[in-house]
């Protein structure tokens, strides 16, 4: 049984709230959503990134702490970029592919410190957060292609679309300064000399986790 109704106000793909809870999340541009964990907000860095008001100073902190986690130092950009700071770096922390399929949508993210999450079409969620030797060479690769990619379109200015229809794929690049997309026919898209370098490694990364998730059942 699926359960209660997601946030009316953000995307929603999935049947059940809880997925499109984490489905939402992994882009990091709602703080809204870490919210109602009342236990976070006394703990580094939840409580620079659930205040109310946050000093410049103390969000360049997460994001200069080599100890924090990517989609902290996503969060801190955001929090930066909504007051009207101007990012100088364009620093990749995260990619995001949502392939819009007969049965759903598949979505895989890989971040900067080589954590990544998979959400099934199904819903069905697996989190990644042991790296190892082999999934730090695909995030690697990804992180690559990902970066010539981002060098060759614009940022995206406009709120977050829905997800990708069926039969499209979509890349998305969390940067510093903003949210980055490439969009199109899922076949045109794995096959294109930009493109296809980057979904190719997203794909074996989704591979490689889920063969993972399935050993430790």
């Amino acid at each position: 049984m699926a359960s209660k109704k997601s946030n009316p106000n953000l995307p929603s793909p999935y049947k059940d709230a809880a997925a499109n809870k984490i489905y939402n999340m992994l882009f990091c541009d709602n703080l809204g959503l870490y919210k109602q964990d009342k236990k976070k907000k006394d703990i580094y860095p939840w409580d620079i990134l659930l205040a109310d008001s946050g000093s410049t100073k103390d969000l360049q902190k997460i994001i200069k702490d080599k100890s924090t986690e990517s989609r902290m130092k996503i969060l801190a950009y955001h929090k930066l970029n909504e007051s009207g700071q101007n990012m100088e770096t364009k620093d990749l922390l995260g990619v995001i592919v949502e392939v819009g399929l007969d049965e759903g949508l598949d979505v895989v993210a890989s971040y900067r410190d080589g954590t990544a999450r998979y959400i099934n079409y199904t819903g069905k969620i697996v989190i990644w957060e042991a790296t190892d030797e082999n999934s730090n060479e695909i995030t690697n690769a990804l992180f690559q292609s990902s970066e010539n990619i981002v060098k060759h379109i614009g940022p995206w200015d406009k709120a977050r679309l829905p997800a990708p229809a069926t039969g499209n794929v979509r890349i998305s690049f969390l940067v510093s300064d903003a949210l980055y997309f490439g969009e199109g026919p899922m076949n045109a898209l794995f096959s294109d000399a930009l493109a296809g370098p980057a979904l190719n490694s997203a794909l074996a990364l989704m591979q490689y986790i889920t063969e993972k998730a399935l050993e430790s059942e």
